[in-house]
């Protein structure tokens, strides 16, 4: 899919990785849950990303992935590639694999462990913009890279060309809107907010689009918010994300003394998508730990809340 006729817009689902009980990647459900997606109108997939788990995939798998997308998508919608790893060449290498296997796009997170300087994080995305010929947007997740991206090397790195967009799952509202409005005369550069909590007025500010890992559970919502959104229909929109809102407590009910948050979240949508029949099982990667019936039974009674399964 040519992007320059396409920009890169909407609302783009971070999307899942099944497993089988053993953790190995799960192709079919994979195809399943991306068909579910794109019959709900989504305007892009986003495949390895944290709420895919890709940092705890191996190199093989992440490519299987992409594979796996490219080939069954078909060109229906874009296949943007995660590309989350440490340092500049390391990074390179994903982003080189992603090019070779048919991504249409990239993420990219700034170097983490090692703590980088402004200077640095520049040359990290000038470096990895040499190398790959793709467009490449920037993924601002401090919370787990515990690296925040300075607004004026995302203005600097988005005027120079080096990133075409950004996925900001910050958190910080006030800085998003500053990213908004340090870039509203770029207009080839695509904003988004990782947000599923406040999609509606991320769009309000000006974002170009989302990126909800609860939209792997309900596409169809997040889409009816954003074209309500975009056509200023703001009472629908308020209205659907209020909805979403409450589904989003799916993520709440492991015990958190038990369960870290990305293996409460992962897991919670993995039991979601099982219970709504579209992966077979509801395994997170390794190390996990497993949601237990008792949690099974309470996401499928805020599944049946919000109206995605029968009472």
């Amino acid at each position: 899919m040519a992007l320059d006729a396409a920009p890169l817009h909407g609302v783009i689902p971070p999307v899942c990785t099944p497993l089988t009980p053993e953790r190995a990647f799960d192709p079919d459900s994979f195809r399943r849950l991306l068909n579910h997606q794109i019959d709900a109108g989504i305007h892009g997939a986003f495949i390895l990303g944290s709420t895919s788990e890709a940092p705890l995939l191996t190199n093989d798998v992440q490519d299987e992935v992409i594979a796996t997308a490219v080939e069954h998508i078909d060109g229906r919608v874009p296949v943007i590639a995660g590309c989350i790893d440490f340092t500049t060449n390391r990074v390179i290498e994903r982003v080189q694999h992603a090019r070779e296997l048919g991504a249409d796009a990239v993420v990219v997170c700034p170097p983490f462990y090692v703590t980088p300087s402004v200077g640095e994080m520049i040359r990290h995305f000038d470096a990895v913009r040499s190398a790959v010929d793709l467009p490449i947007l920037a993924y601002d997740v401090p919370a787990a890279t515990h690296v925040k991206m300075p607004r004026p090397v995302i203005h600097e790195l988005a005027s120079s060309g080096a990133i075409v967009g950004i996925k900001d799952s910050s958190g910080q509202d006030a800085n998003f809107r500053g990213v908004i409005l340090d870039n509203q005369d770029n207009q080839g550069f695509r904003i988004f907010t990782g947000s599923e909590l406040v999609s509606d007025t991320s769009i309000f500010m000006g974002a170009h689009g989302i990126v909800p890992g609860l939209a792997n559970v309900d596409p169809a919502g997040y889409v009816r918010l954003f074209d309500a959104a975009s056509a200023g229909e703001w009472a629908v929109a308020r209205k659907e994300q209020d909805r979403l809102y409450r589904l989003f407590d799916i993520i709440y009910v492991p015990e958190p003394d038990a369960y870290g948050f990305s293996a409460a979240a992962h897991g919670a949508f993995k039991v979601a998508l099982y219970e709504l029949g579209l992966i077979a099982h509801p395994h997170t990667a390794m190390p996990h730990t497993l949601l237990t019936d008792d949690h099974h039974q309470e996401i499928r009674r805020l599944l049946q809340r919000a109206g995605l399964v029968p009472q």
